[in-house]
């Protein structure tokens, strides 16, 4: 089966990275937008766009009516959910392919299986793969948090068993906070997600947070991309990513390799991939979630080996075999990347606006790269997630690296808004992430708001 014509169901930075390999592959592209997006520039760059409803997401990028009738009024072949919204929603899947359309990520029965927490960690029990110690079945009242610390001890972690994107996490550090923790998260899930149901886990000491990328084909090949460290993290969400991490040796990498292998092929799992890890302090690794969709950090992967994974989602849904074993997968120095926010570098508050003025960093060859979707006039709206753009650089070593992300991050201007670049070279510049002393926490112990005043922009943003 050969796509012809792809409907991107997203907006911002992610529609353009797909435009480019659906470009180099000679397919063309059809975009969607929002009311909101109707200036953004990559809707030019398409060979079609259709306009799908209001600003409001529940009425337009969730709206999967709305999605469909652009798909079936553009005689595209194929669907790419990007990132976010519908691109791990098994009914989205299930009527894109009902259609007559090709749906670019996991089949519809593995993405309803997985969108459960708790499913996920029993087949990875079941496989003999580490989970973080907690909860195996869903809990459905109060009291069973209460026996589940009195056995264990607090601090303990209560999640969305159908949560995502850093949303549904409450820590919960003594009894007092137990009730209000339970019912905030149940209301939460019930009005995030339409499923109230949370698990149990212990809370792992001074975490830090690997993810291995992989893929995996109709045919039962699972190759891994090497792992990413990505424990530089506000609210539970990434904002510094690299690969390789500092602390993975080959040893552990080849036994997250297998983990990782066993976990897709017992998933039945088609596509691109991550598999998500907690790695404890004192360094043993704990399963902790599959994200089933393409992720917004792949560009740090792609620098390392060479590979184009959205090229490599096409191929796979197209039906195509992987045609590299994980022997020809090599990995070439260092990469990170600094996500840039619509958002206060102090407190992480979103800030909407219109972007005045853009001035981009010099580009240095393949060693950096930039992914976005701005240009001067654009508006940020407040109804969507605040990314911008995401800055990637790539060197020899990981100093290297993290010397040219700060250079372009320097050079990065975006004026009108604010945005988390202060963060970025604040975080770059901090000599216990040089030198990769770092987790899940690291983010708290800069103080940000008593280190207000390093926080000023380089640039004027308003």
């Amino acid at each position: 089966m050969v796509i012809k014509k792809l409907l991107i169901a997203n907006r911002g930075e992610i529609v353009p990275r797909v435009m480019r390999a659906c470009r180099e592959l000679g397919i063309k592209t059809v975009a969607v937008y929002s009311d909101a997006d109707r200036g953004m520039s990559y809707l030019n760059e398409a060979d079609e766009a259709y306009n799908i409803g209001p600003a409001n997401p529940l009425k337009s990028y969730l709206n999967i009516d709305a999605i469909i009738n652009a798909l079936k009024a553009s005689g595209a072949d194929a669907v790419h959910p990007g990132y976010g919204f519908l691109s791990e929603n098994a009914l989205f899947a299930e009527t894109v392919s009902a259609s007559g359309a090709t749906w670019v990520g996991p089949p519809p029965p593995v993405l309803k299986a997985i969108d459960s927490k708790c499913f996920c960690r029993k087949i990875a029990t079941d496989a003999g793969v580490p989970v973080v110690p907690g909860t195996i079945n869903t809990i459905n009242e109060v009291n069973e948090v209460y026996q589940f610390a009195a056995r264990y001890g607090y601090p303990i972690v209560l999640k969305l068993d159908k949560g995502g994107g850093g949303k549904g996490i409450e820590l919960v550090k003594e009894e007092s906070q137990v009730k209000g923790a339970f019912e905030r998260l149940s209301r939460i899930g019930l009005m995030a997600f339409g499923h109230p149901e949370c698990y149990i886990e212990k809370e792992v000491n001074s975490p830090r947070h690997i993810e291995i990328q992989f893929l995996a084909d109709k045919y039962g090949n699972c190759i891994c991309l090497g792992e990413r460290e990505c424990s530089v993290q506000r609210r539970y969400q990434k904002i510094i990513e690299e690969s390789p991490s500092p602390v993975v040796n080959e040893n552990e990498r080849k036994r997250l390799f297998d983990y990782t292998r066993q976990l897709a092929l017992a998933m039945g799992y088609e596509g691109a991939g991550t598999m998500e890890f907690l790695r404890s302090a004192d360094g043993h690794f704990y399963f902790m979630e599959i994200n089933a969709r393409l992720q917004v950090e792949h560009p740090v992967t792609e620098l390392i080996t060479g590979i184009d994974i959205v090229k490599k989602q096409l191929s796979i849904a197209a039906g195509e075999k992987i045609a590299i074993g994980q022997e020809d997968v090599t990995f070439q120095g260092h990469a990170i990347e600094a996500r840039v926010y619509a958002e206060d570098p102090v407190t992480f508050c979103p800030s909407p606006g219109t972007v005045k003025k853009l001035s981009f960093p010099v580009m240095n060859g393949n060693a950096l790269r930039i992914d976005h979707a701005l240009e001067e006039g654009v508006a940020v709206p407040p109804y969507y997630d605040p990314l911008l753009a995401k800055v990637i650089a790539w060197g020899a070593t990981r100093r290297e690296a993290i010397e040219r992300l700060r250079d372009a991050l320097a050079g990065f201007g975006i004026e009108g808004i604010k945005t988390t670049i202060p963060v970025n070279l604040l975080i770059l510049n901090n000599e216990k992430f040089v030198l990769g002393e770092i987790d899940t926490g690291f983010i708290e112990t800069l103080n940000l708001k008593e280190n207000k005043d390093l926080l000023k922009p380089l640039w004027p943003c308003l």
